[in-house]
């Protein structure tokens, strides 16, 4: 069995989807709209199989969580593997030159990975790890 998707609720569909395109190599399904609903939605693939799914309803109300001083019970990161330390580093630049905060890291966790934190647009936290090797 595998994880087929995550979905998320957003009022910025279109910049969460560039988002997920542009930095994590995701590739965006074509738009789907529900006129009678007003529900719109993108599937983001990514290499490995998953997909995210991306959803705009213009009465679903913000989330009150605050993922970045404090966490919940609930999906509280989304995970993104890549192979080296030096890709880590390289996506930490690249997000941080980009403006997007760098909440925690680069470093080694205790269960042996190298990561750091970050946020995605709408404030939803992300790692980008590997598993480390010394």
């Amino acid at each position: 069995m595998k994880l087929e998707h995550i979905a998320i609720w957003t009022h910025r569909l279109e910049d969460l989807k560039d988002f997920y395109v542009q930095y994590f190599d995701g590739v965006a399904s074509t738009k789907y709209n529900n006129t009678q609903s007003g529900f719109s939605s993108y599937f983001i693939a990514f290499d490995s199989g998953a997909r995210l799914e991306i959803m705009y309803k213009p009465d679903i109300p913000d989330n009150l969580n605050d993922v970045v001083g404090s966490q919940y019970r609930g999906i509280i990161h989304l995970a993104f593997g890549v192979e080296t330390t030096d890709e880590v580093n390289a996506k930490m630049t690249q997000l941080k030159d980009s403006g997007l905060p760098i909440l925690r890291g680069p470093r080694v966790t205790g269960d042996g990975y190298f990561e750091f934190e970050t946020l995605d647009p709408d404030g939803n936290r992300l790692e980008v790890s590997t598993k480390y090797k010394k």
